[in-house]
């Protein structure tokens, strides 16, 4: 990596010269860029002399290049976290040999952290802060200047009228650096950082927690407890104090140069004020630390860190850092993962493991995508088929093993995982010894899992496929096979309402009728709710949806897209039949009867059925919630078709007000225009005044529709924990009459499922905590619902 070889290979092709002059100050900023991003991957080269030959081609380029040089440091520091330690040794090395390119790039780091922190980007900002921190190490920044920022990082903690997010925040940015800096700062400032200790401390002790148990993995604390993240980091801080912040994980470079760096001058930071607090602003939420192994896990081989040793959050940390910085890519995340620096000290395929389920359950939601956890799993097994699988089929046995203390939303994310994994193993698993469940109700955790992963397995495969891989005692667990239940069929009894009508209306359809012909045949079917007598009335007429909608699934059962079709092409007789309420919530029941035995049939119509306006949000919510559903309330995908309707509700008020923003904005800009261009002929005046007339009027539209899909969201949500209070409440009171425990799986389902609607939709529900407040979750409300909301509040307190 010396300066000659770099300029030899900057010269190399066989461009005119006077091409290459012009692009070679392109060509070397892009080679810089690569130089600084590889460095301490793998090379035949120690990272010390790569680092050494580094900062001697970045001192010389720094005449030409410097503030290119100060972007591209200033932008690995925010997001290639897991190698801050080699980008602060090169930064110390720079700085022992260019001390105002030292104070330069400090300057530019902390207005970096000013801005991140104004824009919301608390992970970036906590990355910023951990490197500002280590630079300590490496000479760069003078101790008491660093203290001094920490100490103003926790006074925020003495703030009025602020969220408790706000402070949590800061404090973890102080706490978490200590790992890299701890003993540096000790070493120079030992008074000023007890003091900052025990306002730590304090902080810690009077913050409040409601919030924790919503976020837990798992109810039980044995065998591993499930603390809040800020507690678990302060036990693990004050265990490295007591073990004299002595730390045996981070890899420190800059030790090798200690000679050199600890003759360079040393920068002060510039007072740092954390910005004040703003409405707007968006603080991360506290977390849960998932655990899932301990050292008598990994019998073999290193021993894993204890929860409470720092080494096992730095670790964590760092894993969590490669994903972060390559999760759109899974090969190369696999690699990085496996090619952790130190993974022969530890049991890394157990810490990668955990590290990766701790996400994908991650409550309210996993940092990426659900299925690019699948995917790195499924990548990792195939490059250690040797060891990985083994540690994966252990950690699925455990999770198994321990379904009944486990969260609700995590076990969805579960089923989801393994069912996925499994389709790409050939469903291989060893299901006898989950025998177990079969003794059990089928309502219970563990066999309500098993069906639930089959049934999932099914939609990656089908029917036959699932019966022929599971033993033949789990017959009772097999999905059911995915035939339609047709109603009108060759057995069904002579005497049914509406069979006579089923031939005529088939008999139209197979001749191509049109949908005013459709509506004309279904006016002979006669309204079970109307007496003889009654004038004819275009009520709402039960045993016409039935006839017709059972009739046109019947003849398009053959696929989606034949239903899909059949739905299009009929859309107009559908619009007229569900013209009420009771219409919307009718069409919903005779699907579920129609394909009661193929569940992901019933999720995709609804859909469709949504996205064609037949059928409305509330009405889904409404049908689901309905006495028909009780069946299979529990079941995955009544959940599934309910979180869906709720995502569509809200896209299609961010994509209403997205117009209206976008016509302002518009608005906005021809006023500007009409001011600049006052001075111009009238008839441009006329024109922009027409423009601008139009404009409004749009707005107007905008207001009203915007304001429309507000009120129908709101109902939505209303309609959805309306009904969840009144079926909890109502289990309180059975239980309560007949002295028995309430605590039953139902229960546990239930409640978890109201807390999974907070959860996943907290950004929109924020909205409407008032109105909530105010109609359903008031002081009157028995304290088992009531504790689910205040729970909910506290996340963002």
């Amino acid at each position: 990596m010396s300066r000659r070889r770099h300029s030899d290979e900057s010269d190399a092709g066989s461009q005119p010269h006077k091409r290459r002059r012009t692009s070679e100050p392109i060509e070397i900023e892009d080679r810089l860029e690569s130089l600084i991003c590889r460095v301490g991957e793998k090379s035949t080269s120690s990272l010390e002399s790569n680092l050494e030959g580094l900062a001697g081609v970045l001192e010389a380029d720094l005449p030409n290049y410097k503030s290119k040089i100060l972007r591209i440091l200033c932008a690995v520091a925010r997001i290639l976290p897991e190698k801050l330690t080699v980008y602060t040794t090169l930064v110390g090395l720079l700085n022992a040999r260019n001390y105002n390119f030292g104070g330069e790039f400090v300057e530019a780091m902390i207005r970096q952290l000013k801005e991140t922190l104004k824009s919301n980007l608390y992970s970036e900002a906590l990355y910023l802060v951990r490197f500002l921190s280590d630079l300590v190490n490496c000479h760069v920044i003078a101790a008491p200047s660093m203290v001094a920022m920490f100490e103003n990082f926790v006074s925020v903690t003495q703030e009025e009228d602020i969220p408790q997010v706000r402070s949590d925040w800061y404090v973890y940015a102080v706490l978490s650096s200590l790992p890299w800096v701890g003993k540096e700062l000790y070493e120079k400032k030992d008074v000023e950082m007890d003091r900052l200790l025990n306002q730590i401390e304090g902080y810690l002790k009077r913050r409040q927690k409601t919030h924790v148990p919503m976020l837990q993995v798992w109810t039980a604390e044995k065998p591993h407890p499930q603390e809040e993240y800020l507690d678990c980091l302060w036990a693990q801080v004050q265990k490295l104090k007591k073990d004299r912040w002595q730390e045996r994980h981070i890899l420190r470079p800059y030790i090798a140069f200690d000679s050199v760096l600890c003759e360079a001058l040393q920068h002060n930071l510039p007072p740092f004020t954390p910005p004040a607090h703003s409405d707007d602003a968006v603080y991360p939420m506290p977390h849960v630390v998932f655990r899932m192994f301990d050292y008598t896990d990994a019998p073999e081989g290193p021993v894993m860190p204890g929860s409470h040793s720092v080494e096992r959050f730095v670790i964590e940390e760092n894993l969590h850092c490669i994903i972060k910085s390559h999760w759109r890519e899974r090969k190369t995340c696999a690699a990085q993962l496996l090619s952790y620096p130190g993974k022969n000290k530890i049991p890394l395929n157990y810490h990668i493991v955990e590290v990766i389920f701790g996400e994908l359950f991650q409550l309210p939601g996993p940092p990426h995508i659900d299925v690019m956890y699948t995917a790195l799993l499924i990548e990792l097994c195939k490059l250690q088929p040797g060891s990985l699988p083994q540690v994966l089929a252990q950690a699925t046995e455990m999770m198994y093993m321990r379904l009944d203390t486990m969260n609700t939303t995590c076990i969805d994310r579960l089923i989801n995982w393994f069912s996925h994994h499994l389709s790409n193993f050939q469903f291989r698993w060893s299901w006898d010894d989950w025998a177990d469940c079969l003794t059990q109700d089928i309502e219970k955790p563990k066999p309500k899992f098993v069906k639930e992963v089959l049934e999932k397995c099914m939609r990656l495969s089908y029917h036959q496929r699932i019966v022929d891989i599971v033993p033949p005692s789990f017959t009772a667990l097999i999905p059911a096979n995915p035939v339609c239940s047709y109603k009108y069929g060759d057995e069904a009894d002579s005497s049914l309402p509406g069979l006579a009508m089923t031939t005529t209306v088939g008999n139209a359809i197979k001749n191509r009728a049109s949908n005013e012909e459709i509506l004309i045949v279904l006016k002979d079917v006669p309204n079970p709710n109307q007496d003889d007598d009654d004038d004819e009335g275009d009520g709402f007429n039960p045993l016409k949806i039935e006839v017709f909608l059972q009739t046109l699934l019947h003849l398009a059962a053959k696929s989606f897209s034949h239903s899909f079709s059949a739905l299009a092409k009929f859309h107009e007789v559908l619009k007229t039949l569900t013209d009420s309420d009771e219409g919307k919530l009718h069409i919903l029941r005779v699907l579920y009867e129609f394909w009661r035995n193929h569940p992901q049939m019933i999720s995709v119509l609804v859909d469709k059925l949504i996205r064609t306006q037949i059928v409305d949000c509330a009405a889904v919510a409404n049908w689901i919630f309905s006495p028909e559903m009780a069946h299979d309330f529990t079941r995955f995908y009544v959940w599934e078709i309910l979180h869906s309707t709720i995502r569509k509700m809200n896209k299609h008020v961010q994509k209403i007000q997205k117009e209206l923003d976008e016509a302002k904005v518009k608005l906005e800009k021809q006023q500007n225009k009409k001011q600049r261009d006052s001075g111009d002929e009238e008839d441009m005046e006329k024109n922009s005044e027409d423009e601008e007339g139009q404009l409004e009027e749009q707005i107007e539209r905008l207001q009203e529709k915007v304001e429309s899909a507000q009120s129908e969201q709101k109902n939505l949500f209303l309609v959805i924990f309306q009904r969840f209070i009144m079926l909890l409440t109502e289990h309180l009171v059975r239980c309560e009459t007949s002295g028995i425990d309430i605590n039953t799986t139902w229960y546990k389902n239930c409640i978890e499922r109201l807390q999974q609607i907070f959860l996943m939709h907290h950004v929109i529900i924020q909205q409407y905590m008032g109105t909530l407040e105010n109609l359903l979750f008031t002081a009157e409300l028995d304290h088992h619902i009531l504790t689910v909301y205040q729970q909910f509040c506290a996340l963002h307190l």
